[in-house]
């Protein structure tokens, strides 16, 4: 299986290692195995008062959905089942958390208190259902679905009422994403023949290729005002991020080197991004302003660093790390000082 058919097939199934196969061909969660990923906590998502977070973690045998406090304690289970959950999304008022979860020996979409309680299926169909998402008013979840034999793109109500399709083509389409106002959705997809970013109206009109061109692009990143997506796209042979305008004009490589840039994530008040790159031999974390310039190194050691994402105050940044000798979670102040480890699996 070659590298980009992993990618797509481990979002598309719903497979929680969507969370960071996106970094460098040298890093050392890029496996075809998935038996091969032992002792992993990742995918960390900040609570939106940023007092938590929510992580998986495998310490129990399976993945399981965990939280803990953003500096580390109280390390939680909160879906504690024998099946494989993955990629939680928070509701913006942090009272519960949707995620997608293989109980029943297909993925669902499945619900749950921030505490823990009330553990609620969402879709129920023979078919894998994955990458959940919270509409901004917390009013609707999108997600995508193979129920009707392709990937599509549904939306429903945030108690799983009105399940609709949006997309509704032959194609391939997922990973969608909100636009911070709720009025728009972007979304990969495969109907031109390679890898797009598309963007649509949240009831799923006006459907529009934003990226257009024969490289393959990927993981769509709203600004924080709307107005410009990141993505990154393999149209100069490495990954490069790019920065298009939401309406799909002026792309722009912001990386713009000979190494593997990936996984970006706008500070909260869209200033920066902050991102992964392998140009220094290794995979590392970077800052750069928003138009590019002054890219910086945070971590500068020579471990594994990953898959960062910005507190919702823009004050830290929690990544990934195997400089203990396993994948762990850390956090860092957002100029790199203070960088602690918060996870022991």
């Amino acid at each position: 299986m070659n590298r980009k058919t992993n990618i797509i097939l481990a979002i598309a199934f719903g497979i929680i290692f969507s969370s960071f196969i996106f970094c460098s061909e040298k890093s050392p969660l890029y496996s075809d195995d998935a038996s091969s990923l032992l002792n992993v906590d990742t995918y960390p998502m900040w609570s939106p008062d940023g007092s938590k977070i929510a992580f998986l973690s495998n310490r129990d045998g399976n993945y399981e959905i965990y939280f803990m406090n953003s500096d580390g304690s109280n390390q939680t289970n909160l879906t504690n089942n024998s099946d494989w959950d993955c990629t939680p999304s928070w509701s913006p008022d942090g009272s519960k958390i949707v995620f997608s979860s293989g109980t029943g020996g297909n993925y669902e979409i499945c619900v749950i208190n921030s505490d823990g309680s009330n553990q609620t299926n969402l879709t129920n169909n023979s078919a894998w259902e994955g990458s959940p998402s919270w509409s901004p008013d917390g009013s609707k979840i999108v997600f995508g679905s193979g129920r009707d034999g392709n990937d599509e793109i549904y939306v429903m109500d945030y108690n799983g009422s009105n399940q609709t399709n949006l997309t509704n083509n032959s194609a391939l389409d997922f990973l969608p994403s909100w636009s911070p106002n709720g009025l728009k959705i972007a979304f990969i997809s495969e109907r031109d023949g390679n890898t797009e970013i598309y963007v649509m109206n949240s009831d799923g009109s006006n459907q529009t290729n934003l990226t257009n061109d024969s490289g393959w692009d990927f993981l769509p990143s709203w600004s924080p005002d709307d107005s410009k997506i990141t993505f990154i796209s393999e149209r100069d042979v490495n990954t490069e991020i790019y920065v298009v305008n939401s309406d799909g004009s002026n792309q722009t490589n912001l990386t713009n080197n000979s190494a593997w840039d990936n996984t970006p994530s706008w500070s909260p008040d869209g200033s920066k991004i902050v991102f992964c790159s392998s140009r220094d031999g290794n995979d590392e974390i970077y800052v750069m302003d928003s138009d590019g310039s002054n890219q910086t190194n945070l971590t500068n050691n020579s471990a594994w660093d990953g898959t960062p994402l910005w507190s919702p105050d823009g004050s830290k940044i929690a990544f990934l790390s195997d400089r203990d000798g396993n994948y762990e979670i850390y956090v860092m102040n957002s100029n790199g000082s203070n960088q602690i480890r918060l996870t022991f699996n």
